[in-house]
């Protein structure tokens, strides 16, 4: 692929001006929760009310999240952009012990390989994701995400920003409506 055909699909959905930013670990099961009212939230808001932009956070604690992650902007550069990313999301939210360490240290998943979660994810999502993941460019989505949570004080996941601003009081924990009702 020639690096002026490479494209990797920004993770948004909606298109209002309301702009809620969430930076997501794709591990972490609160951030599973978060990602699982997100359609919700925008059938109850309103795709033309708002716009909702996943920030990939990848957490040393968990400690294959930089694969998962990269795993993520991989099916996001395939033809069918951010929904082959939504579905790996989905796909490791929903098999999540697949993915994640025993007390984030020991268990099965010490003899994963990186190869194995590609394999795994792409069992369930019948996506192709190994060509794509070697590619070089990806870095630039995983750097710049790194860098915009940095730069805006983000330590934990799920994070929440509106409208550019932290929103230390929002949680996985809240009911959709709960999160409506702060958007107004």
């Amino acid at each position: 692929m020639a690096v002026a055909d490479f494209r990797v699909d920004p993770l948004v959905w909606g298109h209002g001006p309301k702009v809620l930013e969430l930076f997501l670990e794709p591990t972490c099961p609160y951030s599973g929760k978060a990602f699982g009212k997100l359609d919700a939230l925008l059938a109850t808001v309103g795709e033309d009310q708002l716009t909702v932009k996943i920030r990939l956070h990848s957490q040393p604690w968990h400690l294959f999240s930089p694969v998962i992650v990269r795993a993520i902007y991989a099916a996001a550069s395939l033809p069918e952009g951010r929904a082959a990313a939504k579905r790996v999301m989905q796909a490791v939210y929903e098999h999540r012990d697949e993915f994640e360490f025993e007390r984030h240290a020991t268990g099965p998943n010490r003899d994963a390989t990186p190869n194995d979660l590609i394999r795994r994810i792409e069992g369930y999502t019948g996506l192709e994701l190994m060509a794509a993941f070697d590619e070089p460019l990806l870095d630039k989505s995983t750097r710049w995400d790194a860098r915009y949570a940095r730069q805006n004080g983000i330590h934990v996941s799920p994070s929440f920003m509106i409208d550019g601003i932290v929103q230390a009081d929002m949680s996985s924990g809240d009911e959709v409506s709960a999160w409506a009702k702060k958007l107004e």
